[in-house]
């Protein structure tokens, strides 16, 4: 029986959720201590540091930004955060070269105390390689073993407030609170000025694997021993040990911040020589309309004048790159008219002779994506239509959702019209001694005002059959994006409250088109109840159902709650019984 809050003494802010534990075996001394973390003491103290980390290096004091970091990566609030974040991402299945996951609270707890400075060496990478954007050529990546993941994910604690805070104001890239949607937004904003008529389209080549193991010794901010075993670590590819002699692996939790901190710094080199809207004696004291703008490894450069990013801007980027040991990609480097257009991360941004800027999927997005949904839908013959839709609303609603701030109603019913040209023939293949006519009343249906839309049957536990239909790209709304603050710190306990409004819509967004879980999260106002922290993407969450479906529990929202992947795991393993929160 679960008593009252009220009755027990409990603050009005602990009756929003009760949690108590059911009677169940013996647990290992090793799973209790990790169940009884208290995870949002261990929260705060991370926070609390890595506030004073930033306001350190904003003022320039490195001593004490240093004494900090130690503080932080020596703390046991610091090393539990690390071992969960490692447990938790989508790689928490993928082992390193030991073969060895953490997959159970006792492997955890013994994994933070064994995690310590003295002695530590890492091992190699295994090297894996997955196919690129083109299907063709493969990429690289690294994958580290469980233990140095989560050393690496330790130390960014520690160094990603001195990242942020030191971060270009329009870099978007692999940083807390920014997207691509940002970047794309800044590109729509610099062509606002009739001045601006060139871009200087940048690509790095192989960014990630050439960067100077001296250059980040000397001028990332952190353990330099540890960062050292890191960057000579190796790896292992068919059996085989190979040294590491340039490069960050792609791959490691670490490898984004450090590559950000070697590109940082470029766009105020870029304004120092030409600022922002004011006139340059070198350029006939005129605006050169000098605007930077980086995601990851990619960025693109505007100028009034295209002999100004041939005769000097591109010269100064690659010696900046040059002291970095890097250099750009004489092929994938180009300059071109803001009239004609340019593809960054997958839109086309464009802006027409009479001064109206569109923003639209590139026509070779457009294809790739196009071309994984017909392989989809031709390896699915003989599947049935159900688990066809089962597979592609995930692929559409993905692939809409990233190109919703842009100007593209005509890309979305085209791309529509592609779709339902492929089933069709998958429908006609399926059945060949069929009629069109019988094909039609089988697989499309009228559905919410729109002809020819097309449907699956589903049976749910009580064997009563439903429909399930396929999304159309086009009834995703356009919204335009609200870019971030470029000065915006998520360590600045000033932006604390702006930052929070973000998160919010952010979640608002992730869940539209989910009425289950966007009532959930506004139910728990957003906060786990087993742990009363905030549930974000980054954290992500699993549906737990207050009843189990075994025991008859229904898929209702009455009966289901938005957990922590760590508390979901822990409320099965204990058998805890969680009940919906309590409104005040």
């Amino acid at each position: 029986m679960v008593l009252p809050a009220r009755k027990l003494g409990k603050s009005a802010h602990e009756t929003k959720q009760m949690t108590t534990a059911q009677a169940v075996g013996a647990v290992s001394n090793e799973a209790q201590e990790w169940y009884a973390i208290d995870w949002r003491t261990s929260q705060r103290n991370v926070r609390r540091l890595q506030v004073r980390i930033a306001q350190a290096t904003k003022e320039g004091r490195w001593g004490k930004v240093r004494a900090l970091q130690r503080l932080l990566t020596h703390s046991y609030s610091g090393k539990v955060l690390a071992v969960r974040r490692v447990t938790e991402n989508n790689g928490k299945k993928t082992p390193g070269v030991d073969r060895k996951i953490w997959d159970t609270p006792e492997k955890k707890i013994r994994a933070v105390q064994e995690l310590k400075r003295r002695g530590y060496q890492p091992q190699p990478l295994r090297r894996v390689y997955i196919p690129k954007s083109d299907g063709k050529t493969l990429r690289p990546l690294g994958i580290p073993t469980m233990t140095d993941r989560a050393m690496q994910a330790l130390h960014l604690l520690a160094l990603d407030p001195v990242a942020e805070t030191t971060a270009d104001k329009n870099s978007y890239g692999f940083r807390q609170q920014r997207s691509c949607a940002d970047a794309i937004q800044q590109c729509f904003n610099a062509l606002t000025n009739a001045s601006t008529q060139w871009i200087l389209e940048g690509d790095i080549r192989s960014c990630f694997d050439r960067i100077s193991h001296d250059w980040l010794v000397a001028h990332v901010p952190m353990d330099r021993a540890i960062l050292r075993k890191w960057l000579k670590s190796g790896y292992m590819d068919k059996h085989v040990f190979h040294e590491t002699m340039d490069g960050t692996p792609q791959g490691g939790i670490v490898s984004p911040a450090l590559a950000n901190m070697a590109l940082d710094g470029l766009e105020r080199v870029l304004k120092e020589k030409y600022p922002s809207r004011r006139p340059v004696k070198s350029f006939g004291n005129k605006n050169p309309s000098v605007n930077f703008i980086r995601y990851a490894d990619d960025f693109i450069v505007t100028s009034k004048s295209k002999e100004l990013l041939e005769r000097d801007v591109k010269p100064l980027i690659e010696q900046f790159l040059r002291e970095r040991g890097l250099e750009l990609s004489p092929t994938k480097t180009v300059i071109t008219h803001v009239e004609t257009g340019f593809d960054f991360l997958g839109q086309n941004v464009r802006r027409y002779p009479d001064g109206k800027r569109r923003i639209r999927p590139s026509k070779k997005n457009v294809s790739t994506f196009l071309r994984h949904i017909r392989r989809t839908i031709k390896a699915a013959l003989g599947s049935s239509a159900a688990d066809l839709i089962k597979q592609l609303n995930p692929k559409i609603r993905g692939w809409a959702n990233y190109h919703r701030h842009t100007m593209n109603k005509s890309t979305f019913a085209r791309v529509d019209h592609e779709i339902f040209c492929s089933l069709w023939r998958w429908a006609r293949r399926r059945h060949q001694r069929k009629t069109g006519r019988w094909c039609k009343q089988k697989y499309f249906a009228q559905h919410r005002g729109q002809d020819w839309a097309f449907f699956g049957e589903i049976w749910n536990n009580d064997g009563q059959p439903s429909q399930i239909w396929l999304l159309r790209a086009s009834s995703t709304p356009i919204k335009r994006h609200l870019k971030i603050q470029g000065d915006a710190n998520p360590y600045d306990p000033d932006y604390e409250t702006y930052f929070e409004e973000r998160e919010a819509a952010h979640m608002r967004e992730s869940f539209r088109g989910t009425r289950i879980l966007r009532l959930l999260w506004y139910e728990q106002s957003g906060l786990c109840p087993v742990c009363s922290l905030k549930i974000t993407r980054t954290t992500g969450w699993r549906l737990h159902y207050c009843v189990s479906r075994t025991m008859g529990g229904s898929t209702s929202a009455e009966n289901c709650l938005l957990l922590h992947p760590e508390c979901h795991d822990r409320v099965h393993r204990l058998r805890l019984s969680v009940s919906k929160p309590r409104l005040l």
